[in-house]
């Protein structure tokens, strides 16, 4: 069985929040990624997203609809992976890393900033270029 894993990208006058992985962790360390996780038995990727936002940056976040993005890479192999990913533009709270355990830094990029990063996975570099920095403006 695949890893499934949902992230939000938070979109917001700054740009959009990315959270930096610790060095000492397996999956993907010091990279940066969008905030959220894998999903429980049983549960929808949306939900999981608004229960890992919560836990790792203290927001309350809308998700609803599609995922702006999937990505989807070997789903029916034991290393394969489904990457689900909402842009959020809808949130309560103020985000801060919550989540010290699994994150050295959580901060505001432009798309444009963020295509100079050591990036998660190859596909945000794709979704980091289909948006204009005006997107993060509003």
């Amino acid at each position: 069985m695949s890893h499934h894993v949902a992230v939000g990208a938070l979109s917001g006058p700054r740009g959009l929040l990315l959270a930096r992985r610790r060095a000492d962790k397996s999956w993907y360390p010091s990279c940066w990624d969008f905030p959220g996780g894998h999903l429980e038995p049983g549960e929808r990727a949306a939900d999981a997203l608004v229960r890992e936002l919560q836990e790792e940056i203290g927001v309350f976040a809308v998700v609803s609809g599609a995922p702006d993005m999937e990505v989807r890479e070997r789903p029916d192999t034991p290393g394969g992976m489904v990457l689900d990913l909402w842009v959020i533009e809808e949130w309560k709270g103020r985000p801060m890393n919550c989540a010290p355990e699994e994150h050295d830094e959580v901060r505001w990029f432009s798309p444009a900033e963020a295509l100079r990063l050591d990036l998660a996975h190859d596909s945000y570099r794709e979704f980091f270029a289909g948006l204009d920095d005006s997107r993060s403006e509003r």
